[in-house]
């Protein structure tokens, strides 16, 4: 049998290697890419000593305890909390909403029962919204939503909110206390070294050949070969049912010898702002504040996705959804290939969810080859 092969040297392509080769089964992996980490990858910048999420911010957070354990064994993660801040109409706020936005935007000085009675009342009643505008106004009502949601939501996404499903707005918390940790999970955290770092140390085994600057389609035909994709799924099939929907992110670079903003990340709500945020990295790695100097700073633009650039977040609008559900009847009839991560499987991913996919995969795999058997192709509920 030849050795696996492993498209993608990001997450899920890691931590499926990882995991074979713990086993006893080497593999190779590719990635088009000159660099390890897919769109974690972070780096240390020459001038000032900041460490920059090349592809915008990430912070790992996550409730399930294994897959906890299992970045931790790679990497010493320190604890940090995301406290998110948001500009609306010259006011800076506190995100998610929460009592202190809450009582600051209405200027009132509310208990939490009071706020909660107060958004109730505001609140449209709906048994099953249908979309994202119907969501936030079944969440926090109208004046909330067209402060916060509104505008941002036309800029991230390019289309009106009334065409977006609501579950996209169902991740944002809403609190009626002053917690201002814009997750739940209990574990949260940052690789100290980053999470470049992290993923060599996944990828650092004897059994484990990573080739980058290499594409799944310059190599050889493998016949006995099972394939663990992580590339974007309409690519696997050579676009046939037309290319599934993407927003990108550009990113202005801005220096600055002080202070940029104060804070890590504040959103931009209102939609005569071009950008949906700013991004100041030196507050993603805090700890290393007394190495670093000034601030590397990173206006955010969304736009629509166009072959060249990097994808970023998956539409999933009806028209594809029409197209992804051709690609399901492609990807379960594929044969020794399991689709994997955020672009194989066309969903919004966390990082925590996509390591633990990878593992559940990773281990599938390693039974059937323990068995002499080739594992099943098979994809992750691509309709999810």
């Amino acid at each position: 049998m030849d050795r696996p092969l492993i498209v993608g040297a990001g997450l899920s392509g890691a931590v499926v290697a990882r995991i074979l080769a713990e086993g006893g089964i080497a593999s190779v992996v590719v990635d088009a890419r000159d660099h390890i980490a897919g769109n974690c990858h972070t780096s240390i910048d020459d001038a000032s000593g900041i460490m920059v999420h090349r592809y915008g911010p990430h912070i790992f957070h996550t409730d399930d305890e294994i897959v906890w354990d299992f970045v931790n064994t790679h990497a010493r993660f320190v604890p940090y909390v995301n406290r998110v801040k948001a500009t609306v109409q010259g006011q800076v706020y506190a995100m998610p909403i929460n009592l202190h936005t809450i009582n600051q935007f209405f200027g009132e000085t509310m208990n939490p029962a009071q706020a909660e009675a107060f958004i109730r009342a505001k609140a449209t009643l709906l048994d099953d919204p249908a979309n994202f505008e119907e969501q936030a106004m079944a969440m926090v009502g109208r004046e909330i939503y067209e402060g916060f949601f509104a505008g941002y939501t036309r800029k991230q996404w390019g289309v009106d909110p009334t065409s977006l499903p609501g579950s996209i707005l169902k991740r944002l918390p809403l609190r009626f206390t002053y917690d201002d940790n814009y997750f739940n999970h209990r574990f949260q955290g940052m690789p100290e070294d980053g999470y470049t770092a992290m993923v060599a140390s996944i990828l650092d085994h004897d059994l484990i050949e990573v080739r980058l600057g290499e594409t799944f389609e310059g190599q050889q035909p493998r016949p006995d070969a099972h394939v663990f994709y992580s590339g974007p799924l309409d690519q696997y099939f050579d676009y046939c049912a037309g290319q599934l929907g993407y927003r990108t992110l550009d990113f202005e670079e801005l220096r600055s010898d002080d202070d940029y903003q104060g804070v890590a990340v504040m959103n931009y709500c209102d939609q005569d702002v071009p950008w949906t945020r700013i991004t100041d990295h030196k507050y993603f790695s805090p700890w290393r504040l007394n190495q670093t100097s000034g601030s590397v700073v990173y206006r955010e633009y969304a736009r629509a996705w166009t072959p060249g650039d990097t994808r970023y977040y998956p539409i999933r609008l009806v028209d594809d959804k029409k197209r992804l559900n051709d690609y399901v009847e492609l990807a379960e009839a594929a044969q020794g290939v399991t689709f994997l991560g955020r672009l194989g499987t066309y969903r919004y991913l966390d990082m925590d969810k996509t390591i633990a996919e990878a593992m559940v995969a990773g281990q599938g795999a390693l039974s059937a080859f323990r068995r002499g058997d080739s594992p099943q192709s098979s994809y992750v509920s691509l309709s999810a």
